[in-house]
């Protein structure tokens, strides 16, 4: 059996060299003399919005829901028993309601409340989670007790509780009171348990908690596990807090930065457009506690080492959701709303003495947080758009004319309101124009030569937002990431005039999705990076300095008839003296490549470093929670002879060359 199975084996290998010495040499041209357009640092980035549970249950490490008692039904997510009331007239002006625990009366009955976190909470085993409660005793005796419990109600061993302290709850003025839980075990869907265990009655309000291990290990901190996915792409920009959510399905629920910031106690609630926009994948729960704010986002943004690019509403409602007028702010009103951006500004980069730069020293950073760009609107269209923005561009370009300032070109990659929208925003001079796609596999693969007749005076662009939608196929799997890598050869051989590029959304819980594919999954313990995700991070990591011009046939490689379903692109790192040529290879046939090397001074010679590539054998695989590792990078050595190298490339793959010139 060794004996055959070798023998076909061997069959099978003599059988490719065949067909690859006898196809189609592709022949690419790199020309090194002269390196042409910058490669922005903000070229591969992130967008982050608060769908799919991206911020409370995902990226913000709040186990609890509705933890200070301001859903619209007050006591969701809550369970209570024994005599539990909801009172309104808290310490915090913005969240004012609590619940009262008495004493129920007789000796072997019980009060208090429970806890369902975000599809139950994730705890791990000898972790320490930061339990923290304002409590009060209402009626001015001595001192009350609680008992704080994990719980798994499920358990069939002799106790459900996994972790447990108690807390003397001493004044009778609101006081914040902490405690620290280790777990004895792991559990994905654990719940918090509060026993009142004295007669005296207690007060409760914002109730909390959160692993002690989260990023940087900040209080109100952010999940460290997906916190560390987003560090490790190495992001030039990060754009947040969103795109739909910041117009909000109405004014009222449109996300105000202002809101977002000071006590995270005394942040208002705000409803998430996202909870009922698709009924088929309804979440009544899903609202904003606002914990992760402004503040936390240009912190996560300085630690990740990418450029704020904060998107503010414009005055105009979600246009999908609202087509009358009444819906949205009048041009005359919008003060205010310019205003906000004014402010905005005022909090990243102001100093410690003025009025919003003190706030932000007053939250514990005293250094301006360096913001360069703003972007006003997400995806508005029609004349309403540049009526609206133009006094924001007016207002921004007379206080603050160093700011980049982002329009939009609506939601369509073309077509009437793409082709009306682009002079507008030539007209208004803004600094870059926002453009989304969401397309279908189809068009990927035919805008490999989408910038190359762009206007090169006008504004600049960013790809703010995408991602391959394969029809039938709208979920994460390793082809439609194959497509993405393909398309991002475009963006970075066209960077004098792409300047941004952020694949959208970010985040899913895989309970609690209402949108995909995604970037980064995950559950209550555990995350998982996707193809895509792979991509993203290595075109970050292999970004260079500058563009060189890479042709086959004096074309650009971009997917064109007769190139193979080859795509490419170029690059010099000019610090690390390093050519990078990207690769991808979207037939379902194996390619033979020779990378030729033109235009080596005297004396310089090329060295063959690394070949990093992303393959699947199943195009319609990709990672998962129980499978993490099923597709990632798998970088080799490879040496080059003179100054042309050769090589096979998988059918289905995306290949990273790396090469010194020394």
């Amino acid at each position: 059996m060794a004996s055959v199975l070798g023998k076909n084996i061997l069959f099978l290998w003599f059988c490719f060299l065949y067909v690859v010495s006898n196809a189609q040499v592709n022949e690419m041209l790199i020309d090194v003399r002269k390196p042409f357009a910058e490669i922005q640092p903000t070229m591969y980035g992130l967008f982050f919005e608060d769908i799919n549970y991206g911020a409370d249950g995902g990226l913000y490490a709040e186990l609890i829901k509705n933890r200070s008692f301001e859903f619209p039904q007050h006591l969701m997510a809550w369970k209570t028993f024994g005599k539990v009331a909801l009172k309104n007239d808290g310490p915090f002006e913005r969240n004012p309601h609590y619940v009262r625990l008495s004493n129920p009366g007789h000796a072997h009955k019980h009060t208090g409340i429970e806890n369902e976190g975000y599809f139950g909470i994730g705890i791990k085993k000898d972790e320490d989670y930061r339990f923290s409660v304002w409590a009060r005793l209402p009626e001015g005796e001595a001192h009350s007790k609680i008992r704080i419990e994990l719980v798994n109600p499920r358990s069939v061993t002799e106790t459900h509780a996994l972790a447990s302290s108690e807390i003397i709850i001493d004044a009778k003025e609101w006081k914040k009171y902490t405690v620290v839980l280790k777990p004895v075990v792991n559990e994905e869907k654990s719940i918090l348990r509060i026993f009142l265990t004295s007669p005296v009655p207690v007060d409760l309000e914002h109730v909390s908690l959160f692993p002690v291990k989260t990023w940087k290990e900040r209080e109100n901190g952010l999940r460290n596990d997906l916190a560390q996915a987003l560090a490790d792409i190495h992001p030039g920009v990060f754009r947040f807090p969103g795109g739909c959510i910041v117009e909000g399905t109405d004014l009222e629920t449109r996300y105000d930065w202002k809101k977002t910031i000071g006590p995270v106690e005394n942040r208002p609630l705000n409803e998430n457009r996202w909870h009922y926009t698709f009924p088929h994948r309804f979440y009544p729960d899903y609202y904003q506690s606002l914990g992760l704010g402004f503040y936390e986002f240009f912190l996560l943004s300085e630690d990740i080492g990418a450029a704020p690019l904060p998107v503010l509403s414009c005055g105009l409602a979600c246009q999908f959701q609202n087509d009358k007028k009444e819906a949205h702010v009048d041009v005359a009103h919008l003060g205010p709303y310019i205003q906000d951006a004014l402010d905005l500004i005022a909090f990243a980069n102001g100093d410690v003495n003025s009025e919003w730069g003190k706030k932000r020293a007053e939250m514990g950073h005293p250094a301006p947080f360096n913001l360069k760009f703003i972007a006003i609107g997400n995806e508005q269209w029609g004349p309403e758009y540049p009526e609206h923005l133009e006094p924001f561009v007016k207002a921004i370009r007379k206080v603050y004319p160093n700011i980049q300032i982002i329009g939009s070109s609506g939601p369509n990659s073309e077509g009437d309101q793409f082709d009306y929208l682009w002079p507008e925003m030539k007209r208004l001079k803004v600094d870059l124009v926002d453009e989304h796609f969401y397309r279908p596999e189809t068009w990927f693969l035919s805008q490999g030569t989408r910038y190359d007749n762009y206007d090169r005076k006008g504004p600049k662009v960013f790809a703010g937002e995408y991602a391959c939608h394969e029809r039938g196929k709208k979920w994460n799997h390793f082809h439609a990431s194959l497509l993405e890598a393909a398309f991002m050869t475009g963006l970075e051989r066209n960077a004098d005039i792409v300047h941004m590029a952020t694949y959208a959304p970010l985040f899913a819980h895989v309970e609690g999705w209402q949108w995909r594919p995604d970037m980064i999954w995950f559950d209550n313990i555990n995350s998982v990076k996707t193809a895509s995700y792979y991509v993203q991070q290595l075109y970050s990591h292999n970004r260079g300095s500058h563009v060189l011009s890479l042709t086959m046939g004096q074309k650009p490689v971009a997917g064109t008839e007769g190139q193979n379903g080859l795509f490419a692109s170029a690059a010099w790192d000019a610090k690390a003296r390093e050519i990078i040529v990207k690769v991808v290879n979207t037939s379902d046939n194996a390619q033979s490549l020779s990378l030729n090397f033109k235009g080596l001074k005297k004396g310089e010679k090329l060295n063959g470093l690394t070949a990093t590539s992303l393959h699947s054998d199943g195009p319609d695989k990709d990672n998962s929670i129980e499978f993490p590792s099923l597709i990632a990078p798998q970088k080799k050595a490879i040496r080059i002879e003179g100054a042309i190298y050769n090589a096979v490339l998988e059918a289905q793959t995306f290949t990273v060359y790396k090469f010194a010139v020394k």
